[in-house]
């Protein structure tokens, strides 16, 4: 069977990725369950992850307009090396230097670290659409199979932290990782060929901000769908697990870390696994433009009953109890699945409005939106789950994804001849 054109530089972008966000996903856990043991609070938890998030909102702006100026190669090499630095100044971190001056510390590594991260993000994304086949289906295939593997990575991710976490400890683990992903990056830019863009030198930064009404719902739709998954999901639910599941001990809390991380990885991994099928669960090869505009349409109206139903359930029980932490995961589960749909959808539809002129830029004002809406997640992750515990997380998400619903209905389907400005 004959590859097509293009297919060896995807891999290599797709290899790439795979590799940076196994150290993202190992990142999160070591931080979040490294800090809550030395006594953070819910609140204090989320402002570590703070800057992360404002550096995606200011990173994919500008990764749009760098990428299309100097060429995508140097935002994805920009973006390893940087992930690299990041690991390596955590290292540095000592607890005698007192609360506040870790929190400051650690939010600007974070910081470093989410400009890596959608450096990365907007590098891979935009690839596909200059590379992936133009016919059956093929850009959602390949769009798809990127998003869907690199969740799955790192879920994969969430479970290695916990693991060196409670392993190794917090420094060796950074340490390992960040030598990991440096020979990676060696890898990557002597085997990486040709294909992908390099650059016009008349690309102006005003280009970023899209005209196109579809990009601007579609990216607002995206805002309210990530904040409505991170606000339970940065905070809230690994620290209600912990709760529930460490007895305070060092033999509890490493139990703790290790079924904390495996329900993030659980998680993660299922909602990469359903992305990547998703063409063939929506039969995308087959339905028209309009049918999958629908479909978006009906997919989020779906997810928002999973949260509303799940703080309903955790509002009235009494008290925790095994029945109702299974009820939780399998609640849980079942939002990560339809949740992967969604964004599955909104992963091909952003690419599918869009041109090869214009891809890193609207890819990166999207994604901006993308980190606009984990940003918001992150903030009220610590604040809901400090004023009103998991029920209010899982409110708060039904209520934003009744926002992103609305968003989606904005969505019309395209001309054919229609202008991207």
């Amino acid at each position: 069977m004959t590859r097509p054109a293009g297919f060896a530089a995807y891999m290599t972008v797709t290899a790439a990725y795979w590799a940076f966000m196994l150290t993202d996903g190992a990142l999160r856990m070591l931080v979040l369950l490294h800090f809550h043991t030395l006594g953070f609070s819910p609140v204090q938890l989320a402002y570590l992850f703070v800057l992360y998030e404002i550096a995606g909102v200011v990173t994919n702006l500008s990764a749009g307009w760098i990428a299309a100026r100097f060429g995508l190669t140097s935002t994805l090499y920009a973006g390893l090396t940087l992930q690299v630095i990041a690991l390596l100044a955590l290292a540095q971190l000592d607890p005698a230097w007192g609360i506040t001056a870790s929190v400051v510390f650690v939010m600007l590594v974070q910081g470093l670290s989410g400009v890596a991260k959608d450096l990365a993000k907007m590098s891979s994304k935009s690839a596909v659409k200059i590379l992936a086949p133009t016919d059956g289906g093929g850009l959602f295939r390949w769009v798809a199979l990127l998003t869907g593997s690199k969740n799955a990575v790192k879920g994969c991710g969430f479970l290695l932290g916990a693991a060196l976490l409670a392993v190794l400890g917090f420094v060796p683990s950074v340490l390992t990782m960040a030598a990991i992903l440096f020979a990676i990056l060696i890898g990557v830019v002597i085997g990486m060929p040709t294909g992908l863009p390099v650059g016009r030198k008349d690309a102006k930064f005003s280009e970023v901000f899209s005209k196109n009404r579809n990009i601007n719902w579609l990216s607002a739709a995206r805002l309210f769908l990530f904040g409505a998954r991170d606000v339970w999901f940065v905070v809230g639910i690994p620290i209600y697990f912990y709760a529930v599941l460490s007895d305070g001990s060092e033999a509890g809390n490493r139990a703790a870390f290790f079924m904390i991380g495996s329900f993030m990885a659980v998680w993660t991994i299922l909602y990469g696994v359903v992305q990547g099928w998703a063409p063939r669960i929506l039969r995308a090869a087959s339905r028209s433009d309009a049918e999958i505009l629908a479909q978006a349409r009906r997919w989020v109206a779906v997810l928002m009953i999973i949260p509303a139903m799940l703080a309903t359930v955790v509002w009235v029980a009494p008290a925790p109890s095994p029945p109702l932490t299974a009820t939780i995961i399998l609640g849980l589960l079942v939002f990560g699945g339809i949740f992967a749909v969604n964004s599955a959808l909104h992963s091909f539809l952003i690419l599918s409005f869009t041109d090869a002129k214009r891809v890193t830029m609207d890819v990166g004002f999207y994604y901006m939106s993308n980190a606009a809406g984990r940003l918001v997640g992150t903030l009220l992750s610590g604040f809901t789950y400090q004023m009103g515990g998991l029920p209010l997380c899982l409110g708060m998400a039904a209520g934003m994804i009744f926002f992103s619903w609305l968003a989606t209905s904005q969505l019309r389907e395209m001309a054919a001849n229609e202008v991207h400005s």
